[in-house]
């Protein structure tokens, strides 16, 4: 009986990795240039008033995936196409080996990448749980909540009559049981911030038909909860899309894809900051699996997703992971994040928190919260204790929310820098805590000083810029420090302007996105340059 039962699980084993996935990038999209000049028609107008706001330039990435092409992989032999990306221009596909590299002979298919390495060219083996450990004007009443609130000093910014209205939040997670009928979120029911979902894994607008696994509902109420004289979450006034891209019965790379595509959707909603408490690094199929060294910020899918997003103007807060010494997974290892560890109720880091490493190009983790016995809301209305990083960063992501509501001129790449900025550690980062426990009012105070001393109007165009770059500044005596850096923080270009008027050859910039910094005593000024 062992013996035949060995054979049954090494049959279905051989059956179910014989099954591949892959992304397949596509060639070309439709009518780009139309839906460029025409953004109506490819975004909200909410998203199109936040992309200005913040000199976000609208281009091919948020153009839809050309569904003729969909169609025409969806009747290949053996493909069952999973999920799509615009900003990527990718599909996700499973099938065999065999099935899958025969698309190569459709002519709008410019790429394949399987999920196994292996078969592109090796891979780490393992599992770790990308959830929480189990433990079973406003002058508000915090109740259980006062301590993870005060810890990072949310609570100053709500009495100033910073409560997160006015920026929207979506939560990227698995299962939010109840949310539609729990006493804890009847406050952003009422007040119309509970705006909409959708489940990428079942396909369904139905997000509340998923009931088998809770997570979702307990990070949302870190943010959103409210139980008068008991419980107040840290942005209990901002509005909420809520996505379901993580399928807890199994661990599959479709999820990362889920996931892009649910980003796509929040950047053309008009979404402020996307909050997600997944991580990835290690599948069921070992051979899918990524290898510490693969976790740099550029490699996994989902980075690679999650930079762009950053790209977008939005704001991405992820969890670190609850993996300890074994490190961060991804998309926490993008420079483009703010990937946040834990603390206990002290302020002492929790042994389980993801630990960053020499490996990542920016400092991981970036800030800490309380993540250990963190006080969250079950689908039955009941307050418990959780641990792990899964409820950390959506405690940061609602204080940040209210940051932003404070700070409305300031870039994502601003708040990041103000949060770190204001962190107990901030000037000796380590691996446990990375720059420490932020100050939201001390960030605040960073925010308001860096904009009121305004350096001088600097004028850079064309932006997206080909081969040359133009900087004007008005008549002014100032000396000017100019740094160019990739996505990745990389400096690649640096030189002292001393001139009104200054033209830079910009041929040796690949494609891309840059970030530009000009500064003068002491003062810091940064722009968003795209590179055509």
């Amino acid at each position: 009986m062992k013996n035949l039962l060995l054979f049954i699980l090494l049959f279905y084993s051989c059956f179910t990795f014989a099954q591949q996935d892959a992304w397949v990038f596509l060639t070309d999209k439709q009518n780009v240039e139309t839906s460029i000049n025409n953004p109506i028609t490819i975004l909200t107008q909410q998203a199109i008033d936040r992309k200005n706001a913040h000199g976000v330039v609208i281009d091919e990435r948020d153009v839809p995936v050309n569904e003729a092409y969909i169609s025409q992989l969806k009747q290949q032999t053996g493909i069952t196409v999973m999920a799509k990306s615009k900003w990527m221009n990718a599909i996700h596909v499973r099938g065999t080996e065999t099935d899958i590299s025969a698309l190569t002979n459709l002519s709008f298919v410019a790429t394949i990448e399987f999920a196994d390495k292996s078969i592109n060219t090796g891979r780490f083996s393992g599992h770790n749980n990308k959830f929480e450990i189990e433990e079973s004007l406003v002058d508000f009443n915090y109740g259980d909540t006062q301590n993870q609130i005060e810890m990072i000093n949310a609570n100053t910014l709500h009495i100033n009559d910073f409560t997160g209205e006015g920026l929207i939040i979506a939560v990227l997670d698995t299962g939010f049981p109840n949310v539609n009928t729990m006493n804890a979120f009847q406050r952003i029911r009422d007040n119309g911030d509970l705006l909409d979902g959708y489940d990428f894994v079942d396909r369904t607008d139905n997000i509340y038909a998923y009931t088998a696994n809770n997570h979702g509902t307990k990070v949302l109420s870190t943010m959103a909860g409210y139980v008068e004289g008991s419980y107040v979450g840290s942005a209990p006034d901002a509005s909420y899309y809520l996505f379901r891209t993580e399928d807890a019965a199994s661990e599959n790379p479709v999820e990362e894809s889920y996931w892009v595509e649910a980003a796509e959707r929040a950047d053309s909603l008009g979404v402020d900051i996307i909050n997600t408490s997944l991580g990835y690094k290690t599948y069921d199929n070992p051979n899918y699996s990524y290898t510490n060294s693969d976790l740099n910020g550029e490699t996994a899918f989902i980075t690679r997703g999650a930079n762009i997003a950053f790209e977008k103007g939005m704001l991405i807060v992820v969890s670190a992971g609850n993996s300890g010494v074994n490190g961060v997974g991804a998309p926490a290892d993008s420079p483009n994040v703010l990937s946040i560890g834990s603390v206990d109720e002290n302020g002492i880091y929790s042994s389980f928190s993801s630990q960053g490493s020499a490996i990542q190009p920016t400092q991981k983790p970036d800030v800490v919260a309380r993540g250990g016995l963190a006080f969250v809301i079950g689908d039955n209305d009941i307050i418990v204790n959780n641990n792990g990083t899964s409820f950390s960063a959506p405690i940061i992501s609602g204080g940040l929310a209210c940051l932003w509501q404070a700070l409305p001129t300031a870039s994502n790449l601003n708040i990041m820098q103000y949060v770190r900025m204001s962190a107990s550690q901030y000037t000796t980062p380590d691996y446990f805590l990375g720059y420490g426990i932020p100050d939201l009012e001390l960030a605040y105070t960073i925010g308001l000083s860096l904009q009121e001393i305004e350096i001088v109007s600097i004028k850079i165009y064309p932006n997206p810029v080909n081969e040359e770059l133009h900087i004007n500044f008005p008549n002014t005596n100032e000396v000017f420090q100019l740094n160019i850096y990739d996505v990745l923080g990389n400096l690649v270009y640096n030189t002292i302007l001393n001139n009104s008027f200054n033209t830079i050859k910009t041929s040796f910039l690949s494609s891309g996105m840059y970030v530009l910094t000009f500064e003068t005593n002491g003062i810091l000024k940064t722009f968003k340059l795209l590179k055509s």
